[in-house]
């Protein structure tokens, strides 16, 4: 990664100058096309604030959010922490769910499967054995990791309770994965592990539906959120340029087309996400086409691991977020 850093730089000095005069909360409303890599310094948050030269990201956490496209998060009203957050940090404003509904994403981002490989998804069934795939998944390479997931009543629980959705956590479905029942956790654990400075190389957060839009409103997932990202971004892990945290959408609402992940034109194929790092600096913004696939390969490479399934065939996000 670090023989990006000259690419890196080079590239956002150009996109500075093109949009010289212009103001983040423009290009954040502008269409994809138009949305071109830049930086605007801000007054303080958790991103920018260590040289690339000074990090080594051998932690990645991804936090999971529900059923909002682009247009609906960002620049909402009700989003107030979300968009401080993407204007403090990195925003990519073309970025791509895979499919529709639910679980099919969770399993394509994390293992890299096509649609014909997660078609077995499309119902947002319980993990059984009609419901899974053999797969390998980014859970299984060989890193550490850890699914943190709230609310679920014990590890690698397999069925719906209550608050806890089964299809918004991907370990039980892959059927080859042998740890799910020790590291498929429920979510307090992350900040027993930040504080104890034990985080996992991977990491999977998923709010309960409630508190991940899907069945809570805009701000109940903001307020989640505002209450929650302090804790990664206040601890050892993140401040000494180890960790990077991705937050995202699992699928946009609205469109017609169930697949997304080179869809530009379906409002149901869009959603928001942000890049926090110490190395990204404030206000970047991408507009460069990313998906799933992409995280799911910046992630992959950050760790050293082998990038799976398509993963190695879509854009990596390390260059526009200065990873």
């Amino acid at each position: 990664m670090r023989k990006r850093l000259l690419l890196s730089a080079a590239a956002s000095l150009t996109a500075a100058g093109g949009l010289l005069g212009v103001g983040l909360s423009t290009v954040m409303a502008s269409s994809p096309a138009s949305a071109a890599p830049t930086a605007k310094p801000a007054a303080s948050g958790p991103c920018g604030t260590l040289p690339l030269s000074s990090t080594h990201y051998t932690h990645v956490i991804w936090v999971w959010m529900e059923n909002h496209s682009y247009n609906t998060i960002i620049g909402s009203s009700s989003a107030p922490y979300i968009n401080s957050l993407a204007q403090q940090c990195g925003l990519a404003t073309n970025y791509h769910n895979i499919s529709h509904p639910s679980l099919p994403n969770y399993v394509a981002a994390t293992s890299g499967l096509g649609l014909t490989g997660i078609k077995q998804f499309k119902s947002d069934c319980n993990p059984s054995k009609k419901c899974s795939t053999s797969a390998p998944s980014i859970f299984g390479q060989g890193e550490t990791w850890k699914a943190y997931e709230e609310t679920m009543p014990s590890n690698c629980f397999g069925a719906n309770s209550g608050e806890y959705a089964v299809r918004h956590n991907p370990p039980p479905y892959f059927s080859t994965l042998a740890g799910c029942p020790t590291f498929d956790v429920p979510y307090p654990q992350l900040s027993s592990d930040l504080a104890a400075n034990t985080l996992p190389a991977f990491s999977f957060v998923t709010p309960n539906v409630i508190d991940d839009m899907h069945d809570g409103t805009i701000q109940d997932g903001d307020t989640w959120l505002s209450n929650n990202l302090p804790t990664i971004f206040n601890s050892s892990a993140y401040q000494s340029g180890s960790t990077a945290v991705f937050i995202t959408w699992d699928e946009g609402e609205g469109g017609t087309s169930n697949d997304c992940a080179q869809n530009t034109t379906d409002v149901g194929c869009q959603v928001a996400t942000i890049v926090a790092t110490p190395s990204t600096a404030p206000g970047t913004v991408s507009g460069t086409l990313f998906n799933h696939y992409s995280m799911l390969k910046t992630t992959e490479d950050l760790l050293g691991l082998p990038e799976l399934g398509l993963a190695s065939s879509n854009a990596s996000m390390a260059s526009a977020f200065n990873l």
